[in-house]
């Protein structure tokens, strides 16, 4: 059943993808868009963490770890904006979703077995393959000054995203192995287990959204801006709340490959909808290298043979 959720968010999160995308091209900007949808995925976080679970209770510690997540998360979104406005999307979601590989490396380096992070020569495979699917896929961005500032965004987007992913897989470690990680930071397990982390996240990246939108754009969202950033609020936070309940219900070896499914079925979709809407001209060549290599990267190759 985990597999199952896990697919659904995925489709939810590309909606929200392609509704910034209309967004974008309905004469909006990317700052409007991104200021109403986080606002409505915070308003949804409330409702999904501390709402549904009924613990209300705070810790300061993890707001204020949650707050520098969501300013990592909100330089992210808008690079990612800034790479729409200038480049395909498909592309440059499967580019963003491909940086799943990169936090195991770092997670490995850092805190290693003793804490549940082994890299497999298969798993080095896979991030070659990610590496060399971008690459491929991006060899024409040289060609023009326009997708020269695409690829930029893009890098930049890639990088956000992994740290952002980092700070997921470290607030994981306060929860699965509470006193003993303490490289850096040292959180009591109650504190890390805050229901009020994720809407701290999304709290801090649409304030920052906010004062980027009122410091740049001297003028109130557009109709178009406003409907397409409240429809992507709701499905990302619904993808969102299908992601939770995924992580919630799967069983050891789903959960191996619940997080690669989800990015390669966002890629797949992202790049459906920029062909068929946009007549992007898709490498699915690259493309699919991309994704087998998130698919060989990021596994859990001794999950699923045990």
């Amino acid at each position: 059943m985990g597999i199952e959720l896990m697919i659904i968010a995925s489709l939810f999160v590309a909606a929200s993808n392609f509704c910034m995308r209309r967004s974008i091209d309905s004469g909006g900007s990317s700052k409007a868009f991104l200021m109403i949808q986080l606002a409505i995925v915070f308003l949804v976080a409330i409702l999904l963490n501390p709402v549904r679970t009924g613990d209300y209770t705070i810790a300061p510690c993890m707001i204020y770890f949650g707050l520098a997540g969501g300013v990592i998360l909100a330089v992210m979104m808008i690079c990612l904006g800034k790479s729409l406005e200038s480049g395909p999307p498909g592309l440059t979601f499967a580019a963003l979703n491909s940086s799943t590989v990169m936090p195991m490396i770092l997670m490995v380096l850092l805190f290693g077995d003793p804490f549940g992070y082994v890299y497999t020569l298969l798993n080095g495979a896979g991030s070659l393959m990610v590496v060399l699917g971008l690459f491929w896929a991006g060899w024409a961005a040289r060609s023009s000054e326009k997708k020269m500032r695409w690829a930029a965004f893009v890098v930049g987007a890639f990088v956000m995203h992994t740290l952002f992913l980092i700070i997921m897989q470290w607030r994981a470690l306060f929860i699965n192995f509470p006193g003993e990680n303490g490289l850096f930071l040292n959180f009591d397990v109650q504190d890390a287990k805050s229901q009020w982390f994720m809407p701290a996240v999304f709290f801090a990246a649409a304030l920052i959204q906010l004062i980027v939108y009122l410091a740049t754009q001297k003028r109130l969202p557009n109709r178009s801006e406003t409907t397409y950033g409240i429809l992507g609020g709701i499905t990302n936070g619904v993808g969102t709340f299908f992601m939770i309940w995924s992580t919630e219900v799967s069983t050891p070896v789903e959960h191996a490959m619940i997080f690669p499914i989800f990015s390669i079925a966002i890629i797949l979709s992202c790049n459906l909808w920029g062909m068929w809407l946009y007549k992007e001209r898709v490498n699915w060549a690259a493309n699919g290298l991309c994704v087998l290599g998130i698919l060989i990267g990021t596994l859990d190759w001794k999950v699923l043979f045990d």
